[in-house]
């Protein structure tokens, strides 16, 4: 049930044909983790809390650093040298009293990933380095959790929807993160952040899509990116999806998996 501060707090939802109360309390119920509390974690982070989402759990093992301020929008130049986790948190319980925050100061790596995504319903990958990528990913799989993830560069960024552990319409699994990228790059093929710089604002675009995409699996409305890359080019506001499919050689749900 909503209290009279929630139901005038959700109105514009509840009114929502595709929402409603139902929808919401929805929202309510669900525990979302997300992974990093940077650049793409902070407009999600932000959009669901004020969507109401009930548990968000956040994940960072770093401090505010005063270089993420362009960018990094949950952050205020007080948080500089803060665990990113508790400026987050104090983010989201200062917007929104009615979201329970699990602050997770601590990296993601394989070790830890199972007792950490198992404990939730759906998963944002926010993070900036391919081997935490594929951990969550993989993890997600095992796990049967959804997965919403995002990358950035300089003026581009990408977005996806995995649930690879159930079947689609074709009777194939649904793609893994390994059927639309095999393998990660090698360690210095790519600059990171810091070497080559990012367009602040692109962050805001694609970690606005992200919160959206995992909202509309979690009412259960439209048609989400599973199976389907969208793209989103800065330079030209240029949007494109980009269709992919089930890898059959590829090691999670691969045909050499289930035999």
């Amino acid at each position: 049930m909503f209290d009279d501060d929630e139901i005038e707090r959700y109105a514009r939802h509840i009114v929502l044909a595709d929402v409603g109360g139902p929808g919401q309390q929805k929202l309510k119920r669900a525990r979302v983790l997300v992974v990093g509390a940077g650049g793409l974690g902070a407009p999600v982070i932000q959009y669901l809390a004020a969507a109401g989402v009930g548990t968000l759990g956040i994940v960072d093992d770093e401090a505010v650093a005063l270089s993420n301020l362009q960018r990094q929008v949950i952050h205020a130049t007080a948080a500089v040298g803060r665990p990113k986790v508790d400026s987050a948190r104090d983010w989201v319980t200062g917007h929104n009293p009615h979201v329970t925050v699990e602050a997770h100061p601590l990296r993601l790596v394989a070790d830890n990933a199972h007792a950490l995504i198992g404990a939730y319903d759906i998963v944002a990958d926010c993070s900036d380095n391919f081997p935490t990528r594929y951990v969550v990913s993989d993890t997600c799989f095992f796990e049967r959790r959804p997965l919403v993830t995002a990358a950035v560069g300089q003026f581009d960024g990408s977005l996806t929807t995995l649930r690879p552990y159930e079947r689609g319409r074709d009777g194939n699994p649904n793609p893994t993160y390994r059927c639309l990228f095999a393998e990660p790059p090698p360690d210095g093929l790519l600059p990171s952040c810091a070497e080559a710089g990012i367009l602040g604002a692109l962050v805001g675009v694609v970690g606005s899509l992200q919160a959206l995409e995992i909202i509309k699996e979690i009412v259960g409305i439209g048609t989400g990116l599973v199976g389907r890359l969208l793209l989103y080019d800065a330079r030209d506001s240029r949007f494109e999806t980009v269709a992919y499919g089930w890898d059959p050689t590829n090691p999670l749900n691969g045909r050499a998996a289930a035999e």
